[in-house]
């Protein structure tokens, strides 16, 4: 819904800019005084302004407050597993690895020494979710494992010499 919105609001703003355009091509043909049309339009053009400004600001807010990011895909009243996860050089300490198909999961996910990232993989190796891990800081990730098999938790931060060895893996059945 919010794409759309803001694919429609981004075409309106792009034809209108279009319009503006044509108009003026159109309009420089015609011979006239300049002196005129320059004390009318320098008056013009602040409402103008003033007005695009006012509109791009109350759009942008609408459409930002809708964004995804950082919402639970659970419903009210189905509270999740919470998941400590704690990432080290060079592994994950976590809480739980083992989830029922269609179990909402909050993940709690902090570093102990450096920032990490943080990458749940399916297993055809496409990425389902992530995040940041760091220090002093927790990051949380909701998801709902749809289907079972063996997911992959990778570092996705280049973190040290053995950063490639950085990964487990959790069951859901």
């Amino acid at each position: 819904m919010v794409q759309t919105v803001a694919w429609i609001v981004s075409l309106f703003f792009m034809l209108m800019v279009v319009a503006v355009f044509s108009f003026v091509a159109w309009k420089s043909k015609e011979k006239r005084e300049y002196e005129p049309i320059k004390k009318k339009w320098y008056k013009a053009r602040t409402f103008y302004g003033i007005t695009l400004v006012s509109l791009m600001l109350i759009i942008t807010i609408y459409t930002l407050r809708e964004l995804p990011y950082n919402q639970p895909v659970y419903g009210a009243g189905n509270d999740p597993t919470i998941v400590d996860v704690e990432a080290l050089q060079f592994g994950w300490n976590m809480s739980q690895t083992k989830f029922l198909v269609g179990e909402p999961v909050e993940f709690h996910v902090t570093s102990k020494d450096v920032n990490h990232g943080f990458g749940i993989y399916d297993e055809e190796m496409n990425m389902i979710a992530q995040t940041q891990a760091m220090p002093d800081y927790t990051n949380k990730v909701y998801i709902t494992f749809d289907e079972p098999g063996t997911y992959e938790i990778l570092c996705l931060e280049y973190c040290g010499t053995a950063h490639h060895l950085m990964k487990t893996k959790i069951e859901v059945k």
